[in-house]
């Protein structure tokens, strides 16, 4: 075959150009719960913008953190494979398989704007081997973990600490790249001075494909907003922190417009987990969803998704299944990538592009929560729960209730899981069991 021809076809085979390929915004909130937005329900917070990007986009319903907690949900989103499947030394043995590392090959410049936190708190983060410049990105500005570490000294990250902390009183530290910028950083300004890089960054970027992760710190306990946010909301504290992100969406989404490149760009929100309830106005909530932020309740591990795309993406709510490590199959497809980690244990992402942009079935027809539950279908069968992850004030954890015969919730009649069907249905948690231990295969490899 002629050279022309073999470029025909490898187009038509569907072969992507630099141009073809969509920017992907990416912003990923923290401990934002499933009802803390006017687009999924609330009526105390207001989220114009993240509304405006959810009613010209696609709202999910039924969409999944990797992890009840941070680690393990950035875990999956980062690399496609479930953290409660990974049976190897862990996501540094191949950096290069992590989704910006994929993304670069692809051609596309790579920032990270915000939280890490993908390989707990190494002693010195700036020379970490699993530093974002050490996993694919061209750019980091943010810090190395959650804005709650580590404790003032001699005391605990609980109900108290946070009720009289001020901006300053956990030492966190910001860096760019491997310098520690300010020492410790004043937290009120952190989503303020991401919106502030991330809009600078598109404009700088706009003219190639782009990769942005902004990983916003809040609206993890301790919640600030900075000064022209605060008291501004209904909602204390959490709402003022709240509809600064909001305004920090609407930030990003000005700056994609003013570009040109909005018909060219996919923007993604999601939360990493659920809300941190137990710590009251410095967490949100999941309402409708039972459950919290560390529990395999679906407020737990149930998070917001939106994507807007305004070219590709049609206007709706999408009720299937997916979850966050969904995304790295999905970004893979967008930008024609093809060395997928298939053979890493506990790869399972799945490509969501079928639904995004042509409206058909989420490939994804089963979850594995991060403890001892599993769904298939519309059913979900319990072994274990607890109500919260630790005692607000000693923070000591909360025991596990363990079930003789599991629990068994149909989510499509009961998304609060208040009425136990297990008694009724022996065969259904039979099957589900089944079904469960099947899917832990992949850990076997």
């Amino acid at each position: 075959m002629k050279p022309f021809a073999l470029i025909l076809t490898a187009l038509f085979c569907g072969y992507l150009t630099a141009a073809e390929k969509p920017n992907i915004v990416l912003i990923f909130v923290d401990d934002m719960g499933y009802g803390d937005l006017g687009c999924y329900g609330s009526k105390t917070n207001k989220t114009p913008n993240i509304d405006r990007l959810a009613a010209e986009g696609q709202r999910w319903t039924t969409f999944y953190s990797s992890g009840a907690t941070c680690v393990p949900s950035r875990k999956g989103l980062m690399s496609g494979r479930h953290p409660k499947l990974i049976r190897d030394k862990g996501l540094g043995e191949n950096r290069d398989a992590l989704m910006p590392a994929m993304l670069k090959r692809q051609g596309y410049a790579t920032g990270m704007l915000g939280k890490w936190h993908l390989a707990g708190y190494p002693k010195d983060f700036t020379s970490s081997p699993m530093h974002p410049l050490e996993c694919g990105f061209d750019s980091h500005f943010g810090t190395p973990g959650s804005n709650d570490v580590p404790a003032p000294i001699g005391k605990i990250q609980n109900r108290e600490v946070f009720d009289t902390c001020d901006k300053f009183t956990f030492q966190v530290p910001l860096i760019r790249g491997r310098e520690v910028v300010e020492f410790p950083t004043n937290q009120e300004l952190l989503t303020k001075r991401y919106t502030e890089e991330a809009v600078k960054w598109i404009g700088e970027k706009k003219d190639s494909p782009f990769f942005l992760y902004l990983a916003h710190n809040m609206p993890h306990a301790p919640v600030f907003a900075s000064p022209e946010f605060q008291g501004k909301s209904n909602g204390g504290r959490y709402g003022d922190v709240v509809e600064e992100i909001d305004w920090s969406v609407g930030e990003v989404m000005k700056a994609v417009a003013d570009a040109g490149i909005d018909e060219k760009t996919l923007i993604v929100f999601t939360s990493d987990n659920g809300p941190w309830t137990m710590f009251g106005p410095h967490g949100g909530v999941a309402t409708p969803l039972r459950g919290e932020k560390g529990t395999t309740w679906e407020g737990g591990l149930r998070i917001p998704a939106i994507f807007h795309w305004p070219a590709k993406i049609k206007p709706a709510v999408i009720d299937d299944m997916a979850a966050n490590l969904d995304l790295y199959a999905t970004f893979a497809a967008l930008s024609d990538a093809t060395d997928l980690p298939t053979t890493s244990s506990g790869f399972i992402s799945k490509d969501l592009t079928g639904t995004l942009l042509n409206g058909v079935s989420s490939p994804r027809q089963q979850w594995l929560y991060e403890g001892d539950a599993f769904r298939s279908g519309k059913y979900k069968v319990h072994m274990t729960t607890k109500d919260r992850s630790s005692n607000p004030d000693t923070r000591k954890r909360e025991p596990k209730k363990i079930y003789k015969t599991p629990l068994l919730f149909d989510l499509e009649a009961d998304m609060s899981e208040t009425t136990n069907i297990a008694a009724e249905n022996p065969e259904m948690v039979t099957r589900l069991l089944r079904e469960m231990n099947a899917f832990k295969k992949p850990a076997k490899k």
